[in-house]
């Protein structure tokens, strides 16, 4: 982090935030688009946004224009994006525009979206929620000095600031003033449900105003009136989310003066998130209405009302590379690897039922004309792929990091995957074990690499786990990031890893080895030939490495028509790689099944790596693909009888 120490100070010298207590603006109509009391304007014609969610970095560079022509033809003409800030400056200062094939290339997506002939609405944060991790935020910011995120703090405004100059160099000729599709730029994301610091939103518009050209507005729950006031901004259209009916109502009673304009119901569920635990259900609740007809019925009612919406989500995608978020109402609530959300177009990009109702809603309001669906390939099939164990995980360590202490994830300079702590015992030590100030979030116990249990914030009474050491005993703590709370408490403090002390019983443990294991894809030297019969699997085995292949013809690879759901039969929990893309976790509690693998990462050759966390005596792991997604839920190895954070 010497970047923290070395910049951060000369950039809050040199003066680099806005003063928001000289911005003022008038939300004025101009030849480009601008607003009334009651309408959008778009080159000086009435426009009302039939929009739609879709995150570029949540699906493959190469679908973008599929994903955007279907939208089209769905009878959309707007898309709503979120921007992830972590995904672009992986560290302090180093910016990332190609991460996973080109996901981060944003600048591309809003060429495409030009080239599909549709509009777009910049959602870029710095704090997008999002059901991603830490709800958009760098993972390194923990370690500012002195910083508290979300708030008009010197530190976050200067970091915020420099993260939207950035994003602005690549996406500023797509504005709609230089005649580009991107009409609008959201402040924040929900604030009013966080906080009502006005200082720092109207700091945050500021800088947005300093590096856009373009109308800004807020987005607020509009269920709950205060969310609305908190939310506001003087000067800023004010738009709602959620339940349009008591949305546009509060709206209109509660918007002060200057935030009044048309309608926007910036975030139209038509259904809901996923989160992993065996009571967990698929999807986690329902969206505005409890059938597709009552959804249609509020979009209706929004758009009778002269109003705008945006559909959330159209198209999910997926979290790939550990890139999900995670909820906190009590105990943490993973989102899972799939970003389905049972949306009209699904994870692979294939419509539901519910997309050709859309359509046919939508047909009027398009002037009875829409493009024709594009193709729609059918999914890969495959026979059995056997995967065989390797590697063991704890045989091929980094470099250790010593302290007297158990450092976090972040002190260790790393945002994601899995920390490894170690503590070799000069004496006998007898007790309950005690890791820092709980579990961040999966802490898997190992003497002399025996498996002796889990500890895992995401049950309600997490396991107590006794143990006896002796002298020369080697205690081994693998700690998992599962996804940095992006919606509820606590989001302040999100340090993964171990924070603070380890005990058994009243005997505190140090020092220590760790090992950061961030694991982003598999290791360069695993065996593929499968002729690796040294490796015997017990069922405390530590967590090991399984490999297999498959084969393609060559027409189908690298096309839609190799899109496939994997599913890992055997495994209890881990990761999974095809052709060294990290296609998220998988766990065996569901509700997800299987994993979202896309065709055009496939090749004539193919290899599968998984990464097993506990591999419960496997000799071997068994991958099929399959054209259908499997939803259901297993009970907890782990946990027999305990009660999961979602109760659903």
């Amino acid at each position: 982090m010497q970047y923290l120490k070395s910049v951060l100070p000369a950039l809050l010298l040199a003066g680099t935030i806005v003063d928001a207590t000289t911005y003022t603006r008038s939300a004025t109509v101009n030849s480009s688009f601008g607003y009334d009391a009651t309408s959008f304007y778009l080159h000086g014609e009435a426009f009302q946004m039939l929009g739609g969610q879709m995150d570029p970095q949540r699906i493959p560079r190469e679908y973008w224009s599929d994903r955007l022509l279907k939208a089209k033809a769905m009878g959309l003409n707007t898309i709503f994006s979120y921007i992830y800030w972590n995904e672009l400056e992986t560290a302090p200062g180093q910016w990332d525009w190609n991460r996973i094939s080109g996901m981060n290339d944003i600048g591309a997506w809003y060429q495409e979206i030009q080239n599909a002939g549709l509009q777009a609405v910049l959602r870029p944060g710095p704090y997008v929620c999002g059901e991603r991790d830490w709800g958009g935020f760098p993972a390194w910011l923990s370690q500012v000095p002195n910083i508290t995120v979300r708030t008009n703090n010197p530190q976050f405004l200067m970091l915020s600031e420099y993260y939207l100059g950035n994003l602005s160099q690549h996406v500023q000729q797509y504005q709609v003033t230089k005649g580009g599709p991107i009409l609008m730029a959201q402040v924040e994301n929900e604030y009013g449900s966080f906080s009502n610091d006005h200082d720092y939103t109207a700091a945050l518009s500021a800088i947005i105003a300093k590096h856009f050209d373009i109308v800004q507005y807020t987005n607020d729950g509009g269920s709950t009136p205060p969310n609305i006031v908190n939310g506001a901004v003087p000067g800023i259209l004010g738009e709602i989310d959620g339940d349009p009916y008591a949305g546009f109502t509060n709206l209109e009673k509660y918007a002060e003066s200057s935030s009044r304009g048309p309608k926007l119901d910036g975030e139209y569920y038509i259904n809901w998130l996923t989160t992993w635990g065996p009571n967990a259900t698929y999807p986690y609740v329902s969206g505005i209405g409890y059938n597709d007809s009552q959804n249609i019925a509020g979009l209706k009612y929004i758009l009778d009302q002269g109003g705008s919406f945006s559909i959330y989500m159209f198209h999910g995608g997926t979290n790939f590379a550990f890139g999900n978020g995670g909820l906190n109402f009590g105990q943490l609530e993973p989102v899972t690897s799939s970003y389905d959300y049972a949306a009209p177009l699904n994870e692979s990009g294939r419509p539901r039922d519910i997309y050709w109702q859309l359509r046919d809603f939508l047909l009027p309001y398009q002037n009875g004309s829409l493009p024709e669906y594009p193709e729609t390939k059918p999914m890969l099939e495959t026979e059995d792929i056997v995967l065989k164990p390797v590697a063991g995980m704890f045989n091929d360590l980094p470099p250790a990091t010593f302290s007297g202490w158990p450092l976090s994830m972040e002190q260790l300079g790393q945002g994601r995957g899995y920390t490894l702590y170690r503590y070799t015992t000069p004496s006998s030590h007898t007790g309950l074990l005690k890791v820092g100030d709980g579990p961040r979030d999966r802490v898997i116990v190992y003497v002399n690499d025996t498996m002796k249990g889990v500890i895992d914030n995401v049950y309600v009474y997490p396991q107590n786990i006794s143990l006896s050491l002796h002298a020369g005993d080697v205690l081994s703590l693998l700690v998992e990031n599962q996804g940095r709370v992006d919606f509820s408490t606590p989001l302040y403090d999100q340090r993964k890893g171990i924070v603070g002390d380890v005990y058994i019983g009243t005997a505190m443990l140090a020092p220590w080895s760790m090992y950061a294991l961030p694991i982003p894809s598999p290791p360069a030297n695993l065996n593929f030939s499968l002729t690796n019969t040294s490796l015997t699997i017990s069922n405390t085995s530590s967590p090991t490495w399984y490999t297999g292949s498959f084969s393609l013809p060559s027409s189908i690879c690298g096309t839609a028509a190799a899109d496939t759901y994997l599913t890992i039969n055997g495994g209890t929990k881990g990761v999974l790689y095809v052709n060294g893309y990290n296609l998220g976790r998988y766990w065996s509690v569901g509700p997800q099944q299987s994993q979202y693998v896309p065709g055009v990462w496939l090749r004539e050759s193919n290899e599968i790596v998984v990464l097993e966390l506990e591999p419960r005596g496997k000799q071997e792991l068994v991958a099929r693909g399959s054209g259908e997604r499997a939803w259901f839920n297993r009970v907890d190895v782990d946990c027999v009888g305990c009660v999961s954070a979602n109760p659903n």
